[in-house]
């Protein structure tokens, strides 16, 4: 017999979750695809009873995104500037109806690699919290999304938030999808840049949708800092390695291709991250 639940405490949810193997049901924009018109074989842990987890609350060091909190909060939230390609990011994430039910943890929990919200999650150094009956654990986000469709997920464990230490600077977004709406990724950039005395002092870029898990890019956030905010930088970044990509050919482009155009929407999003407008969304 199929189980259901729907605990309305984080404890009691997972003490279900240590007593067996469960299939956690968030916003259900993923989940209900998934199942498609397949009977039900596996017990459901409806966890939309857990209002504790949704919202976004700061601390003296970071701000904590609750797993249930949806692409809608994210979007409606005062947040600084850092978090602008999320915030850009979240707006990509299907159609409206989908921001507003869609969870940022089941975002990350599907790891697909073309998630739109993980690049601009990577750029904020953000970790993920998960939790058990027995412990608390945190995982850079890096170290949480395994692979196509996997994560770190142990038996037992839920993700409950999302952590983000502080960040300073300025990001941006852009995504290269067929059509401007609702569509996957063909390649998708989130550049974070530290701006001092008109040089870059730090920066984070990440690529999606180009490897098999989303990437910061060490060459290129090299090459960015200590380069002055001047004409030079797009071409630095164009020419810059890229040695963490390994796109995969499929019906939205080829290998080839994502490899050239992620290099120009690289440069984009530093440039738009450095407040110079390219259009954020770029048509194929």
């Amino acid at each position: 017999m199929i189980r259901y639940a729907k605990p309305t405490t984080v404890d009691e949810a997972l003490v279900l979750l240590g007593g067996g193997a469960w299939r956690i049901l968030a916003g259900g924009t993923d989940f209900y695809p998934a199942q498609g018109s397949k009977p039900f074989r596996d017990d459901v842990l409806d966890i939309n009873g857990l209002t504790m987890l949704r919202g976004i609350a700061e601390t003296g060091s970071h701000w904590i995104i609750g797993a249930r909190t949806t692409w809608t909060d994210v979007i409606r939230h005062p947040l600084p500037p850092a978090f602008d390609a999320l915030k850009q990011a979240a707006r990509e994430v299907g159609s409206a109806q989908i921001q507003n039910v869609a969870s940022v943890a089941g975002n990350l929990c599907n790891a697909s690699p073309a998630a739109d919200g993980v690049p601009a999650l990577l750029v904020l150094d953000a970790e993920v919290e998960l939790c058990s009956a027995a412990a608390t654990r945190y995982l850079p986000l890096q170290g949480f999304i395994l692979g196509n469709r996997r994560t770190a997920l142990q038996p037992g464990e839920m993700v409950t938030a999302i952590r983000v230490p502080k960040p300073t600077g300025t990001s941006a977004f852009v995504k290269l999808g067929a059509r401007r709406y609702l569509v996957i990724s063909i390649a998708m950039v989130a550049a974070r840049l530290v701006v001092e005395n008109g040089t870059v002092a730090d920066a984070a870029v990440a690529v999606g949708s180009c490897s098999a898990v989303a990437s910061r890019l060490a060459g290129v956030e090299a090459a960015l800092r200590g380069l002055a905010l001047d004409a030079g930088l797009a071409a630095a970044v164009r020419s810059a390695p890229m040695a963490e990509l390994s796109p995969i050919a499929d019906v939205r482009g080829s290998a080839e291709y994502r490899l050239d155009a992620v290099r120009e929407i690289v440069a984009r999003a530093v440039l738009e991250a450095m407040g110079k407008p390219t259009g954020d969304k770029v048509a194929a």
